[in-house]
């Protein structure tokens, strides 16, 4: 799972402050379903992406459970759990982005309130409701939503998009002139 934050603002590596992460170093933490990555493909002072990477343990998450619900005993192995963007991500950003998810910046606390663009991606994300939905949720609260839906498989265009989850690649960017505010809950 991937999960995009990019700024232009000025100086754009600000963002590592507003996060409590800094840009030239990558870091990453243990969670018990797998390992969050945190890092910046891109920070230089006009343009800056950090970026969290989930690496899912497929074999921790059903490690222990026996109850298969007269399942095949491969079916909780074999799912989209691991690539598309679900609570696991909700649980892993609390885990790391605590401090900025409070609304503080220790070393820089008027970044809180400065406004800064940014732009959010989210790399899959399974989505009933399809792009319409994403936007009734996201463009009342001044967000733009892009969403591109795949197709189950290229070779077979006929099969149509992926399953009932509509899973599609969904860009969201913050109006221009607002503050800043990572609430991701």
């Amino acid at each position: 799972m991937l999960l995009t934050v990019t700024t232009t603002h000025k100086p754009a590596t600000d963002l590592g402050y507003l996060v409590h992460k800094n840009p030239f170093r990558c870091q990453a933490k243990k969670l018990p379903f797998g390992i969050v990555n945190i890092f910046y493909p891109e920070a230089n002072e006009e343009k800056c992406t950090l970026a969290v990477l989930l690496d899912m343990d497929p074999v921790g998450l059903v490690r222990g459970k026996r109850n298969y619900h007269g399942r095949m005993p491969i079916e909780p192995y074999v799912n989209d759990r691991l690539y598309v963007c679900s609570s696991f991500m909700s649980i892993a950003l609390s885990r790391v982005f605590g401090q900025t998810l409070n609304g503080r910046c220790k070393e820089r606390p008027e970044l809180v309130e400065t406004p800064m663009p940014l732009t959010v991606k989210i790399s899959v994300l399974p989505c009933r409701g399809g792009e319409g939905f994403l936007k009734r949720l996201f463009e009342p609260l001044g967000y733009r939503v892009d969403a591109q839906a795949h197709a189950l498989d290229e070779n077979f265009p006929d099969w149509g998009e992926r399953g009932a989850s509509g899973v599609s690649d969904k860009l969201i960017s913050q109006r221009e002139n607002t503050n800043y505010n990572l609430n991701i809950r």
